[in-house]
């Protein structure tokens, strides 16, 4: 079975057992949590009704992405601006899909 859900304003097609990223959501590595935002879910071919469905997971550890460098530059100004960030993310593995609320 698969779902697609909604997080972080993204959409991520899930299966049991799989491992996502996704941005950051609150609690420690180990916690369960429940994703509500279910936008499809279907078995093969078939699709199955969405209203009440949830998406359980495991919250497997919270991480930083790859550092990103902002660079600025305006020439014939001497304007230059580095400046680097790292994104948050929290790393899922689903454990079930279809539990309802």
């Amino acid at each position: 079975m698969f779902a697609i859900v909604r997080t972080g304003g993204k959409q991520y097609r899930v299966a049991a057992g799989d491992k996502i990223v996704v941005e950051k959501l609150a609690g420690n590595a180990g916690d369960s949590i429940a994703l509500d935002d279910v936008l499809l879910a279907g078995e093969g071919s078939e699709l199955k009704a969405t209203k009440g469905l949830t998406v359980s997971a495991e919250i497997v550890a919270q991480a930083k992405g790859e550092k990103v460098i902002v660079f600025k530059k305006r020439r014939r100004h001497n304007y230059r601006r580095k400046n680097g960030h790292r994104q948050q993310h929290t790393i899922l593995k689903i454990t079930a899909i279809g539990a309802s609320k």
